[in-house]
């Protein structure tokens, strides 16, 4: 790096301009120069090589010999620093990326149409999509994960975070449940009640959990599953209540053995969120799959 500390990258374009002209003049206005300016570049690029590169002659102006070689280097060199710097693009449709995206399975609602939308705009590319995990947000500042789905009150330290949507909580229960008839549960119906919790994150979750805790009124937990999806499997047949996103919920509206009501409202709405690292902000893959993913919840399905 020491020869490339050294030089002015702004005289490449006078150097090409008088290597092709052998003219000042002609350089001049090739480069959109004034003649005074491009003399005084011919200078510079004299000392910069220690060689006078331009040589008069009863004929004109002639390279000298290590002129004829800088000018066969500068055809390959100029096109590939002209590529280091040009404005990098996608094209989501020739382009092989590998995107990684993790998240809960609450996700489930819209990712399938997410998936179908990035492989119809890019079907080269490969996608993983893993589960949430303790030490998400370690990876994503690692960069072993480029889009995080969850649902947060407040953003992760030192990543971005965009709002995507609310969704209100309802409380499921059997059908012959004591609350089952109730057009909304009271929080003290709630807490006097017994929970399956869908542990998110920790082992707890957190968009319930955190509010009722910092009010000094946890619930009690009778069952813990892993997945939203489970949760209504276990309630036919129990005192058991699970609380769920109500989009979760509508897909188990049509069972019979069910009952919903609305969460108490105390319980204000999940509020989802994609997260990602900063330096994925102007890389233009992450920028098309955010771009994406916005117009996948923004179509009539979302």
């Amino acid at each position: 790096m020491v020869h490339i500390e050294r030089a002015d990258l702004n005289l490449l374009g006078p150097l090409s301009a008088l290597l092709a002209e052998r003219h000042v003049s002609r350089a001049a206005e090739l480069a959109g120069m004034s003649q005074p300016a491009m003399s005084r570049a011919l200078r510079r690029l004299r000392d910069a090589f220690g060689d006078e590169l331009l040589v008069r002659t009863p004929s004109g102006y002639q390279l000298t010999p290590r002129a004829a070689r800088i000018q066969r280097q500068l055809g390959s060199v100029v096109p590939q620093l002209e590529t280091l710097f040009a404005p990098e693009t996608f094209d989501p449709a020739n382009a092989s990326e590998r995107f990684r995206i993790a998240g809960t399975d609450y996700a489930s609602i819209f990712v399938p149409a997410l998936f179908q939308r990035l492989f119809r705009g890019s079907p080269r590319s490969t996608l993983h999509f893993g589960r949430w995990y303790d030490g998400v947000f370690e990876d994503i500042d690692h960069g072993l994960v480029d889009l995080l789905f969850y649902a947060t009150r407040k953003a992760a330290p030192g990543l971005r975070s965009e709002h995507l949507f609310d969704d209100e909580f309802v409380c499921v229960m059997a059908r012959d449940h004591p609350l089952a008839d109730r057009q909304q549960l009271t929080l003290d119906d709630y807490l006097d009640s017994t929970h399956v919790i869908v542990a998110t994150v920790g082992g707890r979750q957190t968009a319930i959990d955190d509010l009722l805790e910092q009010r000094r009124t946890p619930r009690r937990a009778g069952l813990t599953v892993p997945y939203h999806s489970v949760a209504p499997l276990a309630l036919p047949g129990t005192r058991l209540i699970a609380t769920l996103p109500r989009r979760i919920a509508a897909e188990h509206a049509s069972d019979p053995a069910l009952r919903t009501s609305p969460a108490p409202q105390e319980i204000p709405p999940l509020r989802y969120h994609m997260t990602w690292h900063p330096r994925l902000d102007d890389d233009p893959a992450q920028r098309w799959l955010r771009d994406t993913v916005r117009e996948v919840l923004a179509g009539p399905a979302a």
